[in-house]
Protein backbone atom coordinates (compact mmCIF):
# COMPACT_ATOMS: atom_id res chain seq x y z
CA UNK A 1 0.00 0.00 0.00
CA UNK A 2 1.65 3.40 -0.97
CA UNK A 3 1.48 5.94 1.21
CA UNK A 4 1.85 10.46 0.62
CA UNK A 5 1.53 13.09 2.84
CA UNK A 6 0.92 16.24 1.32
CA UNK A 7 1.70 19.52 3.14
CA UNK A 8 0.26 22.80 2.60
CA UNK A 9 1.22 25.92 4.53
CA UNK A 10 -0.38 29.35 4.01
CA UNK A 11 0.44 32.35 7.12
CA UNK A 12 -2.68 31.28 8.54
CA UNK A 13 -3.12 28.05 8.23
CA UNK A 14 -1.47 24.18 7.63
CA UNK A 15 -3.27 21.67 6.43
CA UNK A 16 -2.28 18.00 5.86
CA UNK A 17 -3.73 15.62 4.09
CA UNK A 18 -2.57 11.98 4.27
CA UNK A 19 -3.39 9.21 1.75
CA UNK A 20 -3.15 5.65 1.06
CA UNK A 21 -3.49 4.37 -2.50
CA UNK A 22 -4.20 8.30 -3.41
CA UNK A 23 -7.10 8.33 -1.35
CA UNK A 24 -7.67 10.81 0.99
CA UNK A 25 -7.64 9.13 4.71
CA UNK A 26 -7.26 11.37 7.15
CA UNK A 27 -7.05 15.37 7.34
CA UNK A 28 -5.42 17.34 9.96
CA UNK A 29 -6.14 21.28 10.05
CA UNK A 30 -3.96 23.64 12.31
CA UNK A 31 -5.08 27.39 12.32
CA UNK A 32 -2.02 29.65 13.64
CA UNK A 33 -4.85 31.66 15.35
CA UNK A 34 -6.23 28.69 17.48
CA UNK A 35 -3.69 26.15 17.51
CA UNK A 36 -3.93 22.68 18.90
CA UNK A 37 -3.24 22.02 22.82
CA UNK A 38 -2.63 18.05 23.76
CA UNK A 39 0.26 17.84 25.09
CA UNK A 40 0.89 21.51 26.33
CA UNK A 41 2.27 21.15 29.81
CA UNK A 42 1.06 23.93 32.14
CA UNK A 43 1.78 25.46 35.71
CA UNK A 44 -2.18 25.79 37.02
CA UNK A 45 -4.37 26.73 39.77
CA UNK A 46 -7.25 25.06 41.29
CA UNK A 47 -9.97 27.50 41.20
CA UNK A 48 -12.89 25.26 42.09
CA UNK A 49 -13.09 21.47 43.71
CA UNK A 50 -16.38 19.12 42.74
CA UNK A 51 -16.49 16.60 45.35
CA UNK A 52 -20.10 15.35 43.90
CA UNK A 53 -18.17 15.04 40.38
CA UNK A 54 -14.86 13.81 41.56
CA UNK A 55 -13.43 16.59 39.88
CA UNK A 56 -11.76 20.10 39.67
CA UNK A 57 -11.72 23.07 37.18
CA UNK A 58 -8.10 24.72 36.59
CA UNK A 59 -6.98 27.88 35.80
CA UNK A 60 -4.05 27.33 32.89
CA UNK A 61 -4.32 31.05 31.17
CA UNK A 62 -7.27 29.53 28.10
CA UNK A 63 -10.20 31.13 27.79
CA UNK A 64 -11.88 28.48 29.38
CA UNK A 65 -10.99 26.75 32.77
CA UNK A 66 -9.96 23.51 31.93
CA UNK A 67 -11.39 20.10 33.87
CA UNK A 68 -9.40 17.77 35.91
CA UNK A 69 -10.63 14.48 37.02
CA UNK A 70 -9.55 12.92 39.87
CA UNK A 71 -8.68 9.41 38.29
CA UNK A 72 -6.30 11.61 36.05
CA UNK A 73 -4.04 12.59 38.97
CA UNK A 74 -1.19 10.90 39.80
CA UNK A 75 -1.49 9.36 43.11
CA UNK A 76 1.19 7.01 45.40
CA UNK A 77 -0.92 4.12 46.55
CA UNK A 78 -2.87 3.10 44.02
CA UNK A 79 -3.74 -0.04 45.58
CA UNK A 80 -6.13 1.64 47.64
CA UNK A 81 -9.01 2.71 45.19
CA UNK A 82 -9.38 5.93 43.75
CA UNK A 83 -8.75 8.48 46.55
CA UNK A 84 -11.43 11.59 46.88
CA UNK A 85 -11.16 14.76 45.16
CA UNK A 86 -10.78 16.91 47.92
CA UNK A 87 -8.10 15.13 49.46
CA UNK A 88 -5.95 14.92 46.41
CA UNK A 89 -6.84 18.99 46.11
CA UNK A 90 -7.42 22.28 47.60
CA UNK A 91 -8.99 25.59 46.26
CA UNK A 92 -5.79 28.17 45.16
CA UNK A 93 -3.19 24.98 44.84
CA UNK A 94 -0.61 25.33 42.30
CA UNK A 95 -0.25 22.01 39.89
CA UNK A 96 1.37 21.13 36.84
CA UNK A 97 -0.66 19.25 34.42
CA UNK A 98 -0.79 18.42 30.65
CA UNK A 99 -3.80 18.85 28.15
CA UNK A 100 -5.14 15.43 26.91
CA UNK A 101 -8.05 16.59 25.30
CA UNK A 102 -8.59 19.76 22.89
CA UNK A 103 -11.79 22.14 24.24
CA UNK A 104 -14.68 21.17 22.29
CA UNK A 105 -17.88 22.63 21.68
CA UNK A 106 -18.59 24.24 25.55
CA UNK A 107 -16.52 22.40 27.27
CA UNK A 108 -12.87 22.87 28.26
CA UNK A 109 -9.70 21.69 27.88
CA UNK A 110 -9.33 17.96 29.70
CA UNK A 111 -6.38 17.47 31.88
CA UNK A 112 -3.85 15.05 33.52
CA UNK A 113 -1.30 15.30 36.24
CA UNK A 114 0.50 11.83 34.63
CA UNK A 115 2.95 13.80 32.44
CA UNK A 116 3.76 12.30 29.08
CA UNK A 117 6.45 13.09 26.53
CA UNK A 118 6.57 11.82 22.93
CA UNK A 119 9.77 11.52 21.02
CA UNK A 120 9.86 9.51 17.65
CA UNK A 121 10.07 6.43 18.82
CA UNK A 122 8.92 6.83 22.67
CA UNK A 123 6.71 8.07 25.24
CA UNK A 124 8.26 9.20 28.03
CA UNK A 125 6.59 9.18 31.72
CA UNK A 126 9.00 10.88 34.54
CA UNK A 127 6.64 9.99 37.09
CA UNK A 128 5.95 6.21 36.36
CA UNK A 129 8.45 3.25 36.54
CA UNK A 130 6.39 1.49 34.21
CA UNK A 131 7.52 -0.13 31.08
CA UNK A 132 5.27 -0.91 27.55
CA UNK A 133 4.84 -1.76 24.35
CA UNK A 134 2.61 -0.36 21.55
CA UNK A 135 -0.70 -3.03 20.83
CA UNK A 136 0.26 -2.67 17.56
CA UNK A 137 2.98 -4.26 17.65
CA UNK A 138 1.96 -8.34 18.10
CA UNK A 139 5.03 -9.93 17.57
CA UNK A 140 5.86 -11.48 21.35
CA UNK A 141 9.76 -11.68 21.28
CA UNK A 142 9.84 -7.99 19.51
CA UNK A 143 7.98 -6.86 22.37
CA UNK A 144 10.30 -8.74 24.86
CA UNK A 145 13.35 -7.16 22.91
CA UNK A 146 11.93 -3.59 23.31
CA UNK A 147 11.25 -4.05 26.82
CA UNK A 148 14.24 -5.24 27.98
CA UNK A 149 16.04 -2.92 25.99
CA UNK A 150 14.21 0.46 27.29
CA UNK A 151 14.53 -0.77 31.06
CA UNK A 152 18.33 -1.31 30.83
CA UNK A 153 18.94 2.29 28.64
CA UNK A 154 16.23 3.82 30.95
CA UNK A 155 18.62 3.18 34.15
CA UNK A 156 21.28 4.36 32.83
CA UNK A 157 19.38 8.13 32.32
CA UNK A 158 17.60 8.59 35.53
CA UNK A 159 15.10 5.79 35.33
CA UNK A 160 11.39 6.92 34.44
CA UNK A 161 8.72 4.81 32.43
CA UNK A 162 8.53 4.67 28.63
CA UNK A 163 6.05 3.37 26.37
CA UNK A 164 7.66 2.11 22.69
CA UNK A 165 5.67 3.54 20.30
CA UNK A 166 4.36 1.30 16.83
CA UNK A 167 7.25 3.47 14.95
CA UNK A 168 9.96 1.52 17.38
CA UNK A 169 9.15 -2.13 15.59
CA UNK A 170 12.44 -3.49 14.82
CA UNK A 171 14.81 -0.66 15.66
CA UNK A 172 18.06 -1.16 16.84
CA UNK A 173 19.38 -0.38 20.29
CA UNK A 174 21.40 2.76 19.18
CA UNK A 175 17.97 4.80 18.07
CA UNK A 176 16.14 3.86 21.09
CA UNK A 177 19.12 4.95 22.89
CA UNK A 178 19.12 8.57 21.06
CA UNK A 179 15.20 8.97 21.88
CA UNK A 180 16.70 8.30 25.89
CA UNK A 181 18.75 10.82 26.03
CA UNK A 182 16.44 13.27 23.98
CA UNK A 183 13.87 12.98 26.40
CA UNK A 184 16.07 12.98 29.79
CA UNK A 185 17.54 15.88 27.91
CA UNK A 186 13.94 17.22 27.39
CA UNK A 187 12.70 16.55 30.72
CA UNK A 188 15.23 18.39 32.48
CA UNK A 189 14.81 21.75 30.50
CA UNK A 190 11.20 21.20 31.49
CA UNK A 191 11.69 20.85 35.27
CA UNK A 192 13.88 24.22 35.37
CA UNK A 193 11.01 26.14 33.70
CA UNK A 194 8.60 24.55 35.89
CA UNK A 195 10.83 25.90 38.79
CA UNK A 196 11.58 29.30 37.46
CA UNK A 197 8.01 29.55 36.01
CA UNK A 198 5.10 31.85 38.32
CA UNK A 199 1.32 31.54 38.80
CA UNK A 200 -0.50 30.05 35.75
CA UNK A 201 1.94 29.85 33.15
CA UNK A 202 2.63 27.58 29.98
CA UNK A 203 5.67 25.50 30.23
CA UNK A 204 6.01 23.19 27.23
CA UNK A 205 4.53 23.71 24.26
CA UNK A 206 4.11 20.65 22.03
CA UNK A 207 5.64 20.83 18.12
CA UNK A 208 4.01 22.28 15.58
CA UNK A 209 1.10 20.51 13.51
CA UNK A 210 3.91 19.17 10.84
CA UNK A 211 6.57 18.30 12.83
CA UNK A 212 3.93 16.54 15.37
CA UNK A 213 2.95 14.69 11.63
CA UNK A 214 6.36 13.56 10.68
CA UNK A 215 7.00 12.39 14.46
CA UNK A 216 3.95 10.68 14.62
CA UNK A 217 2.48 9.66 11.19
CA UNK A 218 5.79 9.27 9.02
CA UNK A 219 6.71 5.71 8.99
CA UNK A 220 8.56 3.42 6.05
CA UNK A 221 5.41 2.87 4.75
CA UNK A 222 5.44 6.90 3.87
CA UNK A 223 6.55 7.02 -0.07
CA UNK A 224 6.35 10.34 -0.59
CA UNK A 225 6.07 13.93 1.43
CA UNK A 226 5.18 16.94 -0.77
CA UNK A 227 5.33 20.26 1.01
CA UNK A 228 4.80 23.43 -1.12
CA UNK A 229 6.57 25.97 1.13
CA UNK A 230 10.05 26.20 0.96
CA UNK A 231 10.92 27.60 4.55
CA UNK A 232 8.93 24.16 5.75
CA UNK A 233 10.39 21.75 3.38
CA UNK A 234 14.00 22.77 4.80
CA UNK A 235 12.78 22.71 8.33
CA UNK A 236 11.06 19.26 7.76
CA UNK A 237 14.06 18.02 5.60
CA UNK A 238 16.22 18.94 8.57
CA UNK A 239 14.11 17.20 11.30
CA UNK A 240 13.99 14.45 9.05
CA UNK A 241 17.35 13.89 8.89
CA UNK A 242 18.19 14.08 12.43
CA UNK A 243 15.03 11.55 13.43
CA UNK A 244 14.08 10.03 10.36
CA UNK A 245 16.71 9.67 7.99
CA UNK A 246 15.01 6.48 6.23
CA UNK A 247 12.09 9.26 5.24
CA UNK A 248 14.75 12.22 4.21
CA UNK A 249 14.98 11.28 0.48
CA UNK A 250 11.11 10.76 0.38
CA UNK A 251 10.35 14.45 0.84
CA UNK A 252 9.66 16.52 -1.38
CA UNK A 253 9.51 20.30 -2.12
CA UNK A 254 6.37 21.01 -4.25
CA UNK A 255 6.45 23.89 -6.89
CA UNK A 256 3.76 23.17 -9.59
CA UNK A 257 1.43 25.65 -10.52
CA UNK A 258 -1.64 23.72 -9.76
CA UNK A 259 -2.47 23.98 -5.61
CA UNK A 260 -0.98 21.46 -3.94
CA UNK A 261 -4.29 19.59 -2.99
CA UNK A 262 -5.66 20.04 -6.07
CA UNK A 263 -3.24 17.24 -7.41
CA UNK A 264 -5.62 14.66 -5.99
CA UNK A 265 -8.98 16.42 -5.59
CA UNK A 266 -8.21 16.47 -1.29
CA UNK A 267 -10.56 19.85 -1.27
CA UNK A 268 -13.31 17.83 -3.03
CA UNK A 269 -12.94 15.49 -0.81
CA UNK A 270 -12.82 17.78 2.42
CA UNK A 271 -16.12 19.10 0.68
CA UNK A 272 -17.92 15.96 0.73
CA UNK A 273 -16.76 15.27 4.18
CA UNK A 274 -18.72 17.87 5.68
CA UNK A 275 -21.98 16.69 4.29
CA UNK A 276 -24.34 14.26 5.91
CA UNK A 277 -24.68 11.64 3.50
CA UNK A 278 -21.86 9.56 1.90
CA UNK A 279 -22.13 7.66 -1.26
CA UNK A 280 -21.49 4.60 -1.85
CA UNK A 281 -20.08 2.48 -5.38
CA UNK A 282 -22.99 -0.06 -4.98
CA UNK A 283 -25.81 2.64 -4.66
CA UNK A 284 -26.46 2.10 -1.37
CA UNK A 285 -25.41 5.30 1.42
CA UNK A 286 -24.54 6.05 5.06
CA UNK A 287 -26.11 8.78 6.68
CA UNK A 288 -23.98 10.61 9.33
CA UNK A 289 -25.13 12.74 12.07
CA UNK A 290 -23.00 14.10 14.83
CA UNK A 291 -24.23 15.32 18.24
CA UNK A 292 -23.22 16.28 21.34
CA UNK A 293 -23.51 12.84 22.85
CA UNK A 294 -22.45 10.74 19.82
CA UNK A 295 -22.41 10.51 16.57
CA UNK A 296 -24.72 8.09 14.36
CA UNK A 297 -24.11 6.47 11.03
CA UNK A 298 -27.33 4.54 9.16
CA UNK A 299 -26.74 2.18 6.30
CA UNK A 300 -28.93 2.07 3.99
CA UNK A 301 -29.36 0.36 0.17
CA UNK A 302 -31.01 3.12 -1.50
CA UNK A 303 -30.32 2.66 -5.34
CA UNK A 304 -28.52 -0.92 -4.84
CA UNK A 305 -30.80 -3.91 -6.22
CA UNK A 306 -28.28 -6.84 -6.47
CA UNK A 307 -28.36 -9.67 -8.61
CA UNK A 308 -29.35 -12.87 -6.60
CA UNK A 309 -31.79 -11.93 -3.01
CA UNK A 310 -32.09 -9.67 -0.88
CA UNK A 311 -30.24 -10.81 2.12
CA UNK A 312 -27.03 -10.74 -0.45
CA UNK A 313 -28.05 -7.24 -1.52
CA UNK A 314 -27.75 -6.21 2.73
CA UNK A 315 -24.95 -8.42 2.94
CA UNK A 316 -22.91 -7.07 0.48
CA UNK A 317 -24.01 -3.22 1.16
CA UNK A 318 -23.10 -3.87 4.85
CA UNK A 319 -19.89 -5.14 3.68
CA UNK A 320 -19.06 -1.69 1.50
CA UNK A 321 -20.12 -0.26 4.09
CA UNK A 322 -18.03 -1.39 7.05
CA UNK A 323 -14.81 0.05 5.07
CA UNK A 324 -16.85 3.24 3.85
CA UNK A 325 -17.31 4.11 7.74
CA UNK A 326 -13.60 3.19 8.70
CA UNK A 327 -12.67 5.74 6.23
CA UNK A 328 -15.17 8.68 7.27
CA UNK A 329 -13.96 8.41 11.01
CA UNK A 330 -10.56 9.15 9.79
CA UNK A 331 -11.71 11.71 7.35
CA UNK A 332 -14.20 13.38 9.50
CA UNK A 333 -11.85 12.75 12.85
CA UNK A 334 -15.19 11.60 14.68
CA UNK A 335 -14.24 10.49 18.23
CA UNK A 336 -16.57 9.32 21.10
CA UNK A 337 -19.46 7.15 21.29
CA UNK A 338 -20.16 5.75 17.59
CA UNK A 339 -23.60 3.73 16.72
CA UNK A 340 -23.50 1.97 13.66
CA UNK A 341 -27.46 1.04 12.29
CA UNK A 342 -26.42 -1.54 9.54
CA UNK A 343 -29.00 -3.16 7.66
CA UNK A 344 -30.75 -6.35 9.39
CA UNK A 345 -29.15 -9.83 8.67
CA UNK A 346 -30.59 -12.69 9.13
CA UNK A 347 -27.23 -14.55 8.68
CA UNK A 348 -24.97 -14.60 11.92
CA UNK A 349 -22.09 -15.40 9.51
CA UNK A 350 -22.73 -12.20 7.40
CA UNK A 351 -22.69 -10.24 10.73
CA UNK A 352 -19.53 -11.44 11.72
CA UNK A 353 -17.62 -10.89 8.59
CA UNK A 354 -19.75 -7.46 8.43
CA UNK A 355 -17.64 -6.82 12.05
CA UNK A 356 -14.92 -8.65 11.18
CA UNK A 357 -15.08 -5.83 7.72
CA UNK A 358 -15.03 -3.27 10.50
CA UNK A 359 -12.47 -4.19 13.19
CA UNK A 360 -9.67 -4.68 9.52
CA UNK A 361 -10.88 -1.48 7.99
CA UNK A 362 -10.04 0.41 11.67
CA UNK A 363 -6.57 -1.21 12.20
CA UNK A 364 -5.14 1.38 9.85
CA UNK A 365 -6.22 4.07 11.76
CA UNK A 366 -4.46 5.75 14.19
CA UNK A 367 -6.45 6.65 16.67
CA UNK A 368 -7.82 4.38 19.31
CA UNK A 369 -10.92 2.15 19.04
CA UNK A 370 -12.57 -0.34 20.12
CA UNK A 371 -16.13 -2.48 18.66
CA UNK A 372 -18.79 -3.90 20.76
CA UNK A 373 -20.74 -6.89 19.30
CA UNK A 374 -23.85 -6.09 17.60
CA UNK A 375 -26.79 -5.68 20.20
CA UNK A 376 -30.45 -6.86 20.43
CA UNK A 377 -31.25 -3.91 18.22
CA UNK A 378 -28.84 -4.74 15.57
CA UNK A 379 -26.48 -1.82 16.06
CA UNK A 380 -22.98 -1.89 16.47
CA UNK A 381 -21.36 0.29 19.13
CA UNK A 382 -17.82 1.69 18.79
CA UNK A 383 -15.82 3.98 20.59
CA UNK A 384 -13.32 6.24 19.00
CA UNK A 385 -10.55 8.04 20.81
CA UNK A 386 -11.12 12.55 20.78
CA UNK A 387 -8.14 14.30 21.67
CA UNK A 388 -9.39 17.26 18.57
CA UNK A 389 -12.00 18.48 17.58
CA UNK A 390 -13.74 16.95 14.18
CA UNK A 391 -13.04 18.51 11.01
CA UNK A 392 -16.54 19.54 11.01
CA UNK A 393 -15.92 21.66 14.23
CA UNK A 394 -12.48 22.90 12.89
CA UNK A 395 -14.31 24.07 9.51
CA UNK A 396 -18.08 24.85 10.32
CA UNK A 397 -20.28 26.51 13.09
CA UNK A 398 -23.93 26.31 13.98
CA UNK A 399 -26.35 27.62 11.36
CA UNK A 400 -27.74 31.37 12.65
CA UNK A 401 -30.58 30.54 11.21
CA UNK A 402 -32.11 27.43 12.18
CA UNK A 403 -29.80 27.43 15.45
CA UNK A 404 -27.40 23.69 14.35
CA UNK A 405 -30.82 22.19 14.10
CA UNK A 406 -30.66 21.17 10.54
CA UNK A 407 -34.29 22.11 9.92
CA UNK A 408 -36.00 25.72 9.22
CA UNK A 409 -40.19 26.42 10.25
CA UNK A 410 -42.00 26.34 7.78
CA UNK A 411 -43.73 29.63 6.30
CA UNK A 412 -47.32 28.41 7.16
CA UNK A 413 -46.13 27.23 10.71
CA UNK A 414 -44.58 30.88 11.18
CA UNK A 415 -47.89 32.75 9.71
CA UNK A 416 -50.06 30.59 12.07
CA UNK A 417 -47.66 31.56 14.97
CA UNK A 418 -48.42 35.37 13.91
CA UNK A 419 -51.66 35.05 14.32
CA UNK A 420 -51.78 34.17 17.85
CA UNK A 421 -49.07 36.50 18.77
CA UNK A 422 -51.86 39.00 17.36
CA UNK A 423 -54.65 37.75 19.88
CA UNK A 424 -52.14 37.75 22.23
CA UNK A 425 -51.30 41.16 21.89
CA UNK A 426 -54.81 42.76 20.93
CA UNK A 427 -55.97 41.01 24.28
CA UNK A 428 -53.24 42.80 26.67
CA UNK A 429 -52.69 46.25 24.67
CA UNK A 430 -54.52 48.93 22.96
CA UNK A 431 -53.93 49.76 19.40
CA UNK A 432 -55.72 51.10 16.24
CA UNK A 433 -53.74 48.80 14.09
CA UNK A 434 -51.05 46.01 13.92
CA UNK A 435 -47.73 46.07 11.85
CA UNK A 436 -46.50 42.30 11.10
CA UNK A 437 -42.25 42.58 10.95
CA UNK A 438 -41.54 39.31 8.60
CA UNK A 439 -39.08 37.66 5.98
CA UNK A 440 -40.62 37.93 2.42
CA UNK A 441 -41.44 34.27 1.85
CA UNK A 442 -44.37 34.68 5.57
CA UNK A 443 -45.42 38.21 4.06
CA UNK A 444 -45.85 36.40 0.33
CA UNK A 445 -48.15 33.58 2.18
CA UNK A 446 -49.74 36.37 4.52
CA UNK A 447 -51.10 38.36 1.26
CA UNK A 448 -52.03 35.39 -0.78
CA UNK A 449 -52.84 31.62 0.08
CA UNK A 450 -53.93 33.16 3.68
CA UNK A 451 -55.25 36.52 2.60
CA UNK A 452 -58.32 35.20 3.79
CA UNK A 453 -57.57 33.94 6.99
CA UNK A 454 -56.22 37.44 7.31
CA UNK A 455 -59.19 39.35 6.59
CA UNK A 456 -61.04 37.16 9.28
CA UNK A 457 -58.91 38.01 11.72
CA UNK A 458 -59.10 41.34 11.13
CA UNK A 459 -62.96 41.42 11.22
CA UNK A 460 -62.75 39.81 14.68
CA UNK A 461 -60.19 41.83 16.12
CA UNK A 462 -61.85 44.69 14.53
CA UNK A 463 -58.56 46.55 13.94
CA UNK A 464 -56.73 46.50 10.64
CA UNK A 465 -53.01 44.35 10.03
CA UNK A 466 -50.45 46.11 7.71
CA UNK A 467 -47.13 43.61 6.70
CA UNK A 468 -43.57 44.74 5.56
CA UNK A 469 -40.91 42.76 4.37
CA UNK A 470 -37.45 42.70 6.55
CA UNK A 471 -35.51 41.75 3.99
CA UNK A 472 -32.91 40.80 7.07
CA UNK A 473 -35.35 38.65 9.31
CA UNK A 474 -35.06 34.78 8.54
CA UNK A 475 -37.90 32.99 7.72
CA UNK A 476 -38.65 31.85 11.43
CA UNK A 477 -38.15 35.72 12.80
CA UNK A 478 -41.31 38.05 13.30
CA UNK A 479 -42.28 41.23 15.22
CA UNK A 480 -46.15 41.76 15.46
CA UNK A 481 -45.91 46.22 16.32
CA UNK A 482 -48.83 48.08 17.92
CA UNK A 483 -49.85 51.12 16.45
Amino acid sequence: MSEELLINITPQETRIAFLENGMLQEVHIERSSRRGLVGNIYRGKVVRVLPGMQAAFVEVGLARTAFLHASDIDTDNQDSGEPAISALLREGQEIIVQVVKDPLGTKGARLTTHLSIPARFLVYMPKNAHTGVSQRIEDETERERLKGLIREIAEQHGGGGYIARTAAEGIPREALEKDIQFLAKLWTELQERIRESKDVALVHEDMPLVMRTMRDLADADIEKVRIDSRETYLKVQKFANKFIPSLANSIEHYTGERPIFDLYGVDDEIQRALGRKVQLKSGGYLIIDQTEAMTTVDVNTGAFVGHRNLEETIFKTNLEAAQAIARQLRLRNLGGIIIIDFIDMEDPEHRRQVLRALEKSLERDHAKTSISEVSALGLVQMTRKRTRESLEHVLCEACPTCGGRGTLKTAETVCYEIFREIMRAVRQFDAQQLLVLASQEVVDLLVDEESTSVAELEEFIGRPINFQVESLYTQEQFDVVLM
